[in-house]
């Protein structure tokens, strides 16, 4: 009796100790210190990284390596005038190719990060001899900034929360498709490296904020000022930080290390970002960058406020304190009022109105509703570029909650306002998709630790147990809850990774189906499930180089102005930068009136040939005819169309028919003669009539016509693109 006693001690002390070295915090996701562990973290994160870049490359797996989509070719053409001019010709370059008769100055108008970063790249491989083409170090810009925006995600992550959530939140952001959307291999723009330069702007103000520290301040200025230099989106992060800082002075947060961080971020970036000639005076003096000047300032004020009151008695202290607040807010708030009036503070932009106002630009500024990354995100977006982070995002934010620090208060903001920011702009969903990464990854793996530990538990135990000669009831009843944990673990861990699966398979489905086709070069299903490519846009562009003059004016709606200036080499009148809104209802206005009044509009501006694109072949649903009525809104949206009525172009049913049945204006203007020229006699679908439109489903009203003004000078293989001459018509005076 006595041995069993012994050895039931024996075994029970060695089990007490086996479980305490078993704990929670030693099992537990990012608290293992094992070098083990270590390693398979710098492995998984390495695979992470290595994956972000590859899922990219689907397009150049499918097509050759071609720039996407619009702006990008403006990109690739001022990069490439970069690489081989320099940067001071680059900055000088007055660019008469773009917006004639007016030109555009490119140094002055651009946010230059891309190509710069792009340029010393090239230049970088050129010192190395590694013999490569600048265009191909643009189509592989973004991925490989991908996979630094995963390290850095990573980074963050572990700074709010641990490194096993930083490894969750590196490994969905490498592959989540809201971020794939702008970082695919050829989407040369402005976002594929302004997501990574957000990031480390926010890891750096992390670790300011945590250390409080001017040199963490100072490299969180450096981030801001290469965030500037990229992308337009960094008045979110000039908004977003102050408001962290601002939330921590109103719950009572604000510390010294609060203000030497802001206070020296807030200074050196606004000083930096001021070099880029884009922005300029912009952060001391548009609307936009007001509130990070006023939390400066409260800054100053709480740092006063400090000093005063540890110099004063309490009832001296008070009497300054309240004629310090009330002069310095009747001061401020009159500077800001009169500063407003006499101009020296801009107003907010459309575009900004458009966030807090998502029917302003609707009512106001057509010119911004016409562009589709400008419309309100629908639900079924969200689940398509994000899937499993929607459910799991919430579980993040209560964990956050759940230990709320200085840190956490900071992602949170990120995430709500991102989320309000992403649903009134489909656009801004590139801002909310690595926010969604980072609180996805937290709550995952809080809820893996929870039930990891569970399952410990129970293996644990039940070592334990097998190892006893004799239980007791109250053993016998924690036996039994043991063994229902560990069969909940299971259960929810099995679970947890068929959805984690299920969220691989959906992004790189995703990334196949709609985000690795370039734009330029269209593709289709076929009936038997093979693949058709309509390479009719660089057909067009192709035709334009080869056959018209140097020095042709081509018009067309502003959406293609970038292509063809990059890829035909020919001067267009309006293009995607859409700076200047009378000049582009101009051309609105030549595509809504009637071929007499169109021919005047087109002399005014000394246009050529005429490019639009057409769908009614193929069943391309972006064609021109679908865009129209924002070419009517926009033509008329000045004083030079006040003639032009969007009513004019609608049935009396009130519809937008191009059938018998549409408005007499709508066909009998300029681009329903050059859509369907010709049309009106060729079969698209077996048992439908002549002139049948397969994106409209149905017959065209106008067949039978020609062409006054303009003569036909080419028609793709497809029909997507067509190019009309304008004639030279004899002096109607003699």
């Amino acid at each position: 009796m006595t041995g069993n006693s012994k050895s039931t001690n024996r075994s029970s002390s060695v089990s007490e100790s086996f479980a305490s070295q078993t704990s929670y915090k030693e099992f537990s996701f990012g608290s293992i210190d094992s070098s083990h562990v270590k390693l398979l973290r710098i492995v998984v994160l390495v695979i992470s990284a290595i994956l972000a870049f590859l899922v990219r490359l689907f397009s150049v797996l499918r097509f050759e390596s071609v720039i996407h989509e619009f702006d990008p070719y403006f990109n690739y053409r001022t990069t490439k005038y970069l690489a081989e001019k320099g940067f001071y010709s680059f900055h000088n370059w007055f660019d008469d190719r773009a917006w004639y008769p007016l030109g555009r100055i490119i140094g002055g108008t651009i946010y230059p990060g891309l190509m710069v970063t792009s340029a010393v790249l090239f230049n970088l491989l050129e010192m190395l001899t590694f013999p490569i083409h600048i265009r191909n170090v643009c189509v592989f810009l973004a991925p490989l900034f991908s996979s630094f925006t995963t390290i850095v995600t990573y980074l963050l992550t572990k700074e709010l929360s641990d490194e096993s959530s930083g490894i969750a939140a590196a490994a969905f952001i490498s592959i989540v498709p809201g971020y794939i959307s702008r970082s695919v291999a050829g989407s040369y723009d402005n976002e594929g490296i302004a997501i990574f330069c957000m990031l480390l702007t926010y890891y750096t103000w992390i670790k300011a904020v945590k250390n409080g520290t001017v040199f963490w301040s100072v490299l969180c200025s450096l981030s801001y000022f290469y965030m500037v230099s990229s992308w337009g989106g960094y008045v979110f992060l000039i908004n977003l930080i102050p408001l962290h800082v601002l939330v921590l002075m109103i719950t009572g947060r604000f510390s010294k290390r609060i203000y030497v961080a802001y206070s020296a971020v807030y200074t050196i970036g606004t000083l930096l970002s001021m070099q880029i000639p884009f922005v300029g005076f912009q952060p001391v003096q548009s609307s936009e960058h007001m509130a990070a000047f006023g939390v400066f300032g409260l800054c100053q004020l709480f740092a006063l406020n400090e000093y005063i009151s540890s110099k004063l008695s309490p009832a001296y202290y008070h009497i300054l304190f309240r004629s310090i607040v009330v002069f310095s807010g009747v001061i401020s708030l009159g500077a800001i009022v009169v500063l407003t009036i006499i101009g020296k503070i801009s107003p907010w932009t459309g575009r900004f109105y458009s966030l807090l106002d998502p029917s302003y630009a609707k009512n106001n500024i057509p010119i911004i509703a016409s562009v589709s990354e400008h419309q309100p995100t629908s639900w079924s977006s969200f689940y398509f570029d994000l899937q499993l982070l929607v459910f799991l995002f919430p579980v993040g934010l209560y964990y956050c909650f759940k230990s709320l620090t200085d840190l956490n208060i900071f992602i949170i903001l990120y995430g709500v306002t991102s989320i309000y920011f992403a649903g009134v702009m489909v656009r801004l969903m590139l801002v909310l998709a690595p926010v969604m990464c980072i609180l996805s990854g937290i709550g995952i793996s809080n809820l893996l630790s929870i039930y990891c530990k569970d399952l410990i538990r129970s293996v644990t135990s039940s070592s334990s147990s097998s190892s006893t000669t004799q239980h007791s009831t109250k053993s016998k009843k924690q036996d039994q809850s043991n063994t229902k944990n560990q069969d909940i673990a299971k259960i929810f861990i099995f679970i947890t990774t068929g959805m984690l699966l299920s969220y691989g398979y959906h992004c790189i489905w995703v990334t196949s189906e709609a985000y690795s086709s370039p734009s330029i070069v269209l593709s289709a299903r076929s009936h038997d499930g093979s693949r058709i490519i309509f390479d009719d846009f660089r057909e067009a562009y192709y035709w334009l180089r080869m056959n018209t003059h140097e020095d042709a004016k081509i018009m067309s709606w502003w959406d293609y102005g970038y292509q063809i200036t990059a890829m035909a080499n020919r001067t267009i009148l309006v293009d995607n930068n859409t700076w200047n809104n009378t000049h582009i209802s101009r051309v609105g206005q030549a595509m809504a009136s009637d071929e007499d009044k169109a021919y005047e509009i087109m002399k005014e501006l000394d246009v050529d040939y005429v490019l639009i694109i057409f769908g009614g072949l193929t069943g391309y649903s972006s064609d021109d005819i679908n865009k129209f009525l924002w070419m009517v809104r926009i033509g008329g949206s000045t004083d030079s169309g006040s003639h032009i009525k969007e009513t004019d172009y609608y049935s009396q049913s009130g519809e937008f028919r191009v059938d018998k049945d549409g408005s007499k204006t709508l066909l009998n203007c300029l681009m329903y003669k050059m859509s369907y020229y010709r049309f009106g006699s060729i079969y698209t679908e077996g048992g439908k009539p002549p002139g049948y439109d397969r994106v409209r489903s149905t017959e065209i009203g106008n067949k039978d016509f020609e062409l006054k003004t303009l003569e036909e000078a080419y028609t793709t293989e497809h029909w997507l693109v067509r190019i009309y001459k304008v004639k030279k018509l004899p002096n109607r005076g003699i």
